[in-house]
This record gives structure tokens, C-alpha cells and sequence, in this order.
């Protein structure tokens, strides 16, 4: 069979595995695919659009402690792969929770901390388990429609959303559920963040320890699945100088803005979350 990267590839191959081409195909042992002959110059342009990408999500991340990944991810899906893109904004997104919560760390409710770490971890075993076993393939634009009214609405609302102490977990076991799921419980978080946090300081901080703990607990997981090559351990250090820079101008813009804007703002994502996840 003929090279499936380009037709005018011509070479017969055996069934092997090309991580230049991005996927499983037949590869010749003495066969340089034509992707193979363009990677350098492609690579690089790749990276670099990749570190942008990566800069400008992280300054929302500074702005306002969450969204950066989720941001992010599309982006770096199509320029660097899949596997790579989880794997490497996974671990910036610990590194830039990481220097928030330190900056901020006066300012992390703890006891919100904990209470958010306990009911999200018993939500993430559920979800993982209904993952394995249920077809969730409609399930994911069904939560992003959700995720989009309850940010517009909130958006819009002339008052503060509020929660009544079941429904508050409630609503952190379901972000614990879709997490463990789809790993994109951030958007429901948000919810609870907004109707619990009255001070843009102790909801960023807050959050950002959140993520450093659960996201901390997944680069865990990514380790020992042998996540981490060498692609990943460069663009990861190449990565650390455009994160730092854009948590340092998010920080700035974040202290210059006052709640309402900050709750507008946070508003505004939880929409974009949805929209990403219904499309």
C-alpha cells in the first residue's frame, strides 16, 4: 500500500506506526515519508504558532485563574497533535495556576478549597466509571448548551446567582462527574466559583489552586502512562518563557479591572466554554 500522508508517496510499506504522519500507517524500513522531508521548517512554524497560541490563553488564564486550557486546546490540536497538546497544557496549566496561587495565596479559601476537592474527586470516580460504560457521544453538546444559558443568563442578571447548600454540591459533584468524563469540568467550577466568591482575588486565587491539585494529579497519571517523550520535554521548556510572560500581563490587566467587569468577563467565558463544547 502507498503512503495515506501523500499520493505521491510511492513507496510500499509494512504496518507500522509514523508519529510524523500523525497516525498508524504502512512504513517501509528504508523510507523517508514526504512529511518526513518538510518536518523541520514546518515543526518550527508549527511550535511557534503553538507558543502564541499558548500566550494568549494564559493571559486570560492570569485575568481571571481559569480558561486558559480550554482556550487553548483547539488551537493546539491542529498545530502540534493531540497527544502533545494535552500532555504539554496540562502541565502549563499546573506551572501558571502554580504562580497564581503562590502570588495570591492570602486570598485561597480553603475550607472552599477542600470542600471543592472532596466533592470533585467523588464526582471525577463517577464520571470515569460512566465514561467506560455509557455512550456519552450526545452528552458533551448537551453540557455545553447548559454551560452557554447558565453564562448567559448569569451575564444578563441584574443580582448575584446564589446556590442553596444542596445544590452547591450538587453542583460540584456535577463538575466532578463531567470532569471525570470529558475533563472539562472547569465550566460548571466556574458556576459555583461565581455564585460563592464575591472578591475577584479570592475566586482567582481559589481556582488556580483547584486546577494545580486536580490537573497535578493528572500530569501524575501522564507520567507513568509514559506521556512524556522528548517532543514533549523540549516544547515543554520552550513553552515555560511565553507562559510566564502572559501570566505576568494577565496579573497586571487583572489587578486594573473592578469586580463587575471581572464577573462580566468570567460570565463571557463560561459562554465561549460552551460554545467550544457544543461545536
Amino acid at each position: 500500500m502507498n503512503c495515506p500522508v501523500r499520493s505521491s508517496c510511492r513507496t510500499v510499506f509494512l504496518r507500522l506506526f509514523c508519529g510524523r504522519c500523525k497516525g498508524e500507517m504502512w512504513y517501509n524500513w528504508n523510507h523517508t515519508c514526504e512529511r518526513e522531508k518538510e518536518a523541520p521548517l514546518v515543526s518550527m512554524l508549527e511550535e511557534m504558532l503553538f507558543l502564541l497560541v499558548l500566550f494568549g490563553a494564559n493571559v486570560i488564564q492570569g485575568i481571571t485563574g481559569f480558561a486558559g486550557t480550554l482556550l487553548a486546546m483547539p488551537a493546539s490540536i491542529l498545530l502540534i497533535g493531540p497527544d502533545k497538546a494535552k500532555a504539554i497544557l496540562n502541565i502549563m496549566a499546573v506551572l501558571s495556576c502554580s504562580i497564581i496561587a503562590v502570588q495570591s495565596l492570602r486570598y485561597v479559601d480553603v475550607r472552599e478549597l477542600l470542600k471543592i476537592i472532596a466533592a470533585m474527586l467523588l464526582g471525577m470516580g463517577v464520571g470515569m466509571y460512566a465514561y467506560a460504560v455509557c455512550p456519552l457521544t450526545y452528552l458533551i453538546p448537551v453540557y455545553g448548551a447548559f454551560v452557554m444559558a447558565v453564562g448567559a443568563r448569569n451575564l444578563y442578571a441584574k443580582k448575584a446567582p446564589s446556590f442553596s447548600r444542596k445544590e452547591a454540591w450538587a453542583v460540584l459533584l456535577g463538575a466532578g462527574v463531567v470532569h471525570g468524563m470529558f475533563v472539562s469540568g472547569g465550566a460548571l467550577l466556574v458556576v459555583y466559583a461565581a455564585a460563592t466568591f464575591r472578591d475577584k482575588e479570592v475566586f482567582r486565587s481559589t481556582l488556580a489552586a483547584v486546577w494545580v491539585i486536580l490537573n497535578g494529579l493528572l500530569m501524575g497519571k501522564d507520567f507513568f502512562s509514559g506521556v512524556y517523550d522528548g517532543d514533549v520535554v523540549f516544547l515543554t521548556a520552550v513553552s515555560v518563557v511565553p507562559l510566564a510572560a502572559a501570566i505576568y500581563v494577565g496579573t497586571a490587566i487583572h489587578r486594573r479591572i473592578n469586580q463587575a467587569l471581572f464577573m462580566k468577563l468570567s460570565y463571557a467565558l463560561l459562554i465561549l466554554s460552551g460554545a467550544m463544547l457544543v461545536l
